[in-house]
């Protein structure tokens, strides 16, 4: 073995890369927070919607984040613990932002879904659990908020199964009723963990003693009955539940389940030591040239996501590459396949959110930052020049909702343009112009209406320009070709006038509608177009 395969070997053991996920609220920016916290990388955890400390979360580093108690992007936030180097993604919780989160999940090797106990599955985590899914990503889940009122374990477990089609296996199990837990019982040492009072309202670790089952002390501490129900909770858990099975945790059909409270700081401890054991190290990624293994000497990875103006100081763009195989190494030159050249990888770093260091080496799993002057896009691969190849691609998102956005003073047009291509390289919105239209307005597509406000911010405090916007009356967007081959032009299609054509950013042409009966009627006076969600190249969310 190599001196270089055996310092890849003993490094992507080491690595555990995963996104948390979840509905909005459901406390995923806290959970985030607090691993932090515990692994030593903060000393002090923000409350997300705290007015009396105005901290907030590391994780939510844009100031609209900081306003409105949302995450509207996803961080990196990298750090050490126990040997290993953890590197989470803290995505959007919120469905405008589901091309953010869906882009991360392709970086990944593993999700944590985090469960609100008084509202179990909503609607945003089953989007998210299927995304996972069909990717082969491994799910962890932790149920939030045993501080509060909610539903019981089984119930819960129940849930899990019933909505999501995956069996749990509890790693604990809580002590106590409704909204007064007091500790865990820990299935795999079979030891109880009672946890002192919380009087830091969780900036601060939270202390805990720990106990042999039926010790006389943390009996009369927990009461004869809450000790007796636990006892029968265990017993019907031990016989009716599932066997833990890592292999069924790796092809997606058992997830393991913690239960905690990330404000409280209550179980996150234990979830992070639990998740370190048994998470997943940096997977094989898929290619034009088969399958990619981490400890392929040869160096590969790829862009997941593009951010201009993290530091507001210096306007500067970032490109966020996630490693997949070989070593990487500061200022060394790689084959970029989009443009077909070589590209020198200067000013990598790694990040806890907004605040960054410069690094000179990094491995499978990692999250490198690289100073990106316009160079990269999203999905972009990077290789070594010895083995050229493509990863595969990532999907798109057909929009939903379209607006004319156009500089209000027409003298600032060159800061309007050059923010709305950043934003859209970034993928926070999607571009096209109007058939016959001039160049003073663009219209613009997203998914959800939040993405408009977050525009009509950024653009404003980023670069300085205020947008007149005019949300259109369409609901439906298909990339259009003829099955002969030939261009497709407004004067080439019958009913265009019962909706608008545009092209988006490579010109291919697309059709926008108010809805699918509209859709319907040009495609009986058109029989020989073909429509498609998204580009005829790409494939679909």
């Amino acid at each position: 073995m190599s001196a270089l395969r055996e310092e890849l070997d003993q490094e992507i053991k080491k690595r555990r890369t995963f996104a948390i996920i979840s509905h909005p609220d459901a406390g995923k920016t806290t959970l985030t927070e607090k691993l932090l916290l515990y692994g030593g990388a903060i000393h002090l955890a923000g409350s997300i919607k705290s007015r009396k400390t105005q901290r907030h979360a590391v994780s939510d580093w844009m100031e609209i984040e900081k306003q409105r108690g949302i995450s509207v992007t996803s961080s990196v936030l990298q750090f050490d613990y126990e040997g290993c180097r953890i590197n989470i993604l803290d995505t959007p919780g919120h469905q405008d932002f589901s091309e953010d989160t869906y882009r991360t999940l392709m970086a990944v090797d593993s999700a944590v879904m985090v469960l609100d106990v008084a509202k179990g599955v909503e609607a945003q985590t089953k989007k998210l659990f299927r995304v996972c899914k069909e990717r082969g990503i491994p799910i962890f889940t932790f149920v939030n908020k045993l501080d509060r009122f909610g539903k019981a374990p089984l119930d819960l477990m129940d849930e899990l199964e019933d909505v999501l089609g995956i069996r749990s296996y509890p790693m604990n199990w809580p002590i106590g009723t409704d909204g007064r837990y007091m500790g865990v019982y820990d299935r795999r040492n079979n030891k109880v963990e009672l946890f002192a009072e919380d009087t830091t309202h969780g900036q601060e670790e939270r202390t805990s003693e720990t106990f042999e089952p039926g010790d006389p002390e943390m009996i009369a501490r927990i009461g004869e009955d809450t000790w007796e129900a636990l006892q029968g909770d265990i017993e019907l858990i031990d016989e009716a539940g599932e066997d833990f099975d890592l292999e069924k945790v790796a092809n997606g059909t058992l997830t393991p389940t913690f239960f905690g409270s990330a404000m409280t700081n209550f179980g996150v401890q234990d979830f992070l030591e639990e998740y370190i054991r048994l998470a997943p190290p940096p997977a094989p990624r898929t290619s034009s040239d088969g399958v990619i293994e981490p400890d392929d000497e040869k160096f590969s990875g790829f862009v997941f996501k593009i951010q201009a103006n993290m530091n507001p100081a210096h306007r500067d763009r970032l490109a966020f590459i996630r490693i997949c195989s070989g070593k990487f190494e500061r200022n060394m030159s790689v084959w970029h396949e989009r443009s077909g050249k070589m590209i020198k990888l200067a000013q990598p770093q790694q990040f806890l959110a907004q605040d960054r260091q410069i690094i000179d080496t990094a491995y499978p799993g990692d999250i490198v930052g690289l100073f990106d002057p316009g160079v990269f896009g999203i999905g972009d691969t990077i290789c070594d020049a010895g083995h050229k190849f493509k990863f595969a691609d990532f999907p798109v998102f057909p929009p939903e909702k379209f607006a004319r956005v156009q500089a209000k003073d027409t003298m600032k047009r060159k800061q309007f343009v050059k923010g709305i291509e950043q934003l859209t390289q970034e993928g926070a919105i999607q571009l096209f112009r109007q058939a016959g239209a001039g160049m003073e307005s663009y219209i613009v597509g997203t998914v959800g209406t939040l993405q408009f406000e977050v525009l009509q911010y950024r653009l404003k405090n980023e670069y300085n320009v205020d947008i007149v916007m005019q949300m259109q009356p369409f609901g439906v967007a298909r990339w259009m070709a003829f099955e002969d081959g030939r261009e497709v032009t407004p004067a080439s299609l019958k009913g265009i006038d019962r909706g608008m054509f545009v092209y988006d950013r490579r010109d291919n042409p697309v059709l926008l509608v108010s809805n699918e009966w509209a859709l319907g009627w040009i495609t009986e006076n058109n029989p020989d177009l073909l429509l498609n969600h998204v580009p005829f190249d790409k494939k679909e969310v």
